[in-house]
């Protein structure tokens, strides 16, 4: 570690508490600082896979000695360390079982890559826990880049950060408006065609062809994607269902069409 005497906190008041209790509670402060919130080992440690090293790391006297190892990893880095009493660390934690290790990483998106031909869109997603499944399964499919449309969950919550168990330090995951995913999908070599999934209207799924260059819309839980969306999008699809219930949560569908993409260009 750079720093053999970590700096060590012993108050709630601290500037750092402080930053790390807006850092979780307020999207505007993560934006603002370009920062958002790891805890536990197993999150920090994809973390640290990233290759990109932690601003600020805060570890308390309950750290394991898998955390600790991660922390050194950290100071060796150049990130700033800092020893937290339990107590407030713990009482900082998001998370039910508080495991003394928390990080405070930049919100630095992955490179977009040259060529797009496999892209996920966020409209309308209010569901942390939802997003975060989401984000899971477009690790797991391939998917390239997802885009987040204003009126989702932020994707760097704490909550979504959770769900997502390590999904946004393997896939570039940015905001933008519908137009400027539209005129992105236009501008590739081979031009992005644009899938809504909706629960009664459209092709069935598995008459689509999604072997072509595809930009997959997943709408909100509870109304779908927006208007606008629905107006821009090229293809309507959905998952037939012979049990007849109405629809799906909106994590699962997304996670049915996308590895029904995985499994028709592996055909």
């Amino acid at each position: 570690m750079q720093n053999n005497d970590p700096e060590m906190i012993t108050s709630s008041k601290n500037q750092h508490v402080q930053h790390i209790r807006e850092l979780l509670a307020k999207r505007s402060a993560r934006e603002e600082h370009g920062a958002f919130i790891v805890e536990g080992v197993r999150l920090c440690e994809e973390a640290m896979r990233s290759g990109i090293p932690p601003r600020m790391v805060f570890y308390s006297d309950t750290c394991s000695t898998r955390g600790l190892e991660l922390v050194q990893q950290a100071g060796t880095a150049g990130s700033k360390v800092l020893f937290v009493k339990h107590d407030i660390l713990d009482a900082l934690s998001d998370t039910e079982t508080a495991q003394g290790l928390l990080m405070v990483m930049q919100t630095h998106p992955l490179p977009m890559p040259r060529t797009l031909d496999f892209v996920l869109v966020i409209d309308q997603v209010r569901d942390p826990g939802n997003l975060g499944t989401i984000l899971r399964s477009a690790v797991a499919a391939g998917v390239q880049a997802v885009f987040c449309t204003p009126g989702s969950v932020d994707a760097w919550s704490p909550k979504v950060i959770r769900s997502a168990m390590g999904a946004h330090f393997y896939v570039p995951i940015v905001s933008k408006s519908w137009d400027e995913i539209t005129v992105m999908c236009k501008q590739q070599k081979k031009p992005l065609i644009t899938y809504l999934a909706e629960s009664a209207d459209g092709t069935p799924l598995w008459e689509a062809d999604l072997k072509s260059p595809i930009a997959l819309v997943i709408g909100g839980e509870a109304d779908g994607a927006s208007a606008e969306v629905k107006a821009g999008v090229d293809v309507l699809i959905n998952i037939p269902m012979p049990g007849g219930f109405e629809s799906l949560n909106a994590a699962v569908a997304a996670s049915i069409i996308l590895f029904e993409v995985v499994r028709q260009r592996s055909a």
